[in-house]
């Protein structure tokens, strides 16, 4: 365990808190995860929902007050904890109003652009290609994740199948679908199930696919049809979650572009990531691509299999090693 120079003398209380979605979750939870790879830590996972009217105002209107929790949330409150993480829209009104119910004990971060000034936390983390500046803002590519190169290795050897053992080079296919700006189509879904199944009998390598909650009826049963027949690994949410064991056991990821989270977590395995077109406007997320471009991550698929290399990206580590940072500095002003 690396120090950050001021260790506190019990291990520090740190609560991971969001709408509990797996997307949202995994940033908070990967941000406490790397703080505990620096420093004692007991984490706890909160996961929240608001209930009307408050679910129905921006998140940075007024802070929430906790009797606004529904039914079925974790609560908040009392003892406090050391370091509050916020993540997402429902956690956002909690962290705006921790410091006063903490009578500022708590050291407060929230991930993501909260909407609001960033002044009214201790730290704020957004992606680097929303733009957001402040003098307590510390950009990052992409979003905080739970991937590290232990985590996947201990999933590859843990996994029931054995995935290295499978004919090299072995594909991990990460595939999202509906965002705010995108989607993936049957048509575009046949287009990219034909483009792997080629890179597959080009190479005689291995694809591992997996399908997100977001892949439409209409683009899962195009890669049902076309793509399913060629994997030898093809994971729709039954059974055992393969998707750390697949980062951990492919030698190429290929992502589709709609998913920041994916293509950030890939980039921590430094294997190459090829990233796949799908349909819509990227918005602010071509920028985010762009910055894995520069760093050498990640290039677009255009149908021709490259192999190239890059140091792992580790931007959650960066996060919490400046959350630590500035967490000491203020207990010793205290």
């Amino acid at each position: 365990m690396r120090s950050v120079g001021y260790q506190p003398a019990e291990a520090l209380k740190v609560w991971a808190v969001s709408d509990g979605r797996a997307g949202i979750e995994n940033q908070a939870l990967g941000l406490a995860e790397a703080l505990g790879r620096r420093a004692p830590v007991a984490p706890t996972t909160k996961r929240i929902e608001l209930r009307s009217p408050w679910n129905w105002l921006p998140p940075g209107f007024v802070p929430a007050p906790r009797q606004a929790l529904s039914i079925g949330s974790d609560p908040i409150e009392a003892p406090w904890p050391d370091i509050f993480i916020a993540c997402g829209r429902a956690a956002t009104p909690f962290a705006l109003g921790m410091r006063e119910w903490s009578r500022g004990k708590t050291f407060v971060v929230v991930l993501q652009d909260p909407r609001v000034n960033p002044r009214e936390f201790d730290v704020v983390i957004p992606p680097i290609h929303d733009g957001l500046e402040g003098q307590n803002v510390l950009p990052i590519v992409g979003a905080c994740h739970r991937v590290t190169q232990e985590k996947i290795a201990e999933a590859v050897a843990a996994y029931p199948q054995a995935l290295e053992d499978l004919p090299s080079p072995r594909f991990a296919v990460l595939i999202g679908g509906k965002s705010k700006r995108q989607d993936i189509s049957a048509k575009r879904a046949r287009a990219i199930s034909d483009s792997l199944t080629q890179v597959q009998r080009a190479t005689g390598g291995t694809l591992m696919v997996t399908l997100s909650r977001r892949t439409s009826d209409a683009a899962r049963l195009q890669f049902q049809t076309y793509l399913a027949p060629h994997c030898a690994l093809f994971y729709e949410g039954e059974g055992v979650n393969p998707y750390f064991a697949m980062l951990g056991a492919a030698d190429h990821v290929f992502v589709t572009e709609d998913s920041v989270n994916m293509a950030t977590e890939a980039a921590a395995t430094a294997k190459p990531i090829h990233i796949l077109a799908v349909d819509g406007n990227a918005g602010k997320l071509a920028r985010f691509h762009q910055s894995l471009a520069r760093r050498g991550c990640a290039r677009p698929f255009v149908g021709r299999l490259e192999t190239w290399s890059y140091p792992p990206l580790l931007e959650t580590d960066r996060a919490a090693a400046s959350v630590l940072t500035a967490w000491a500095a203020r207990a010793k002003a205290r």
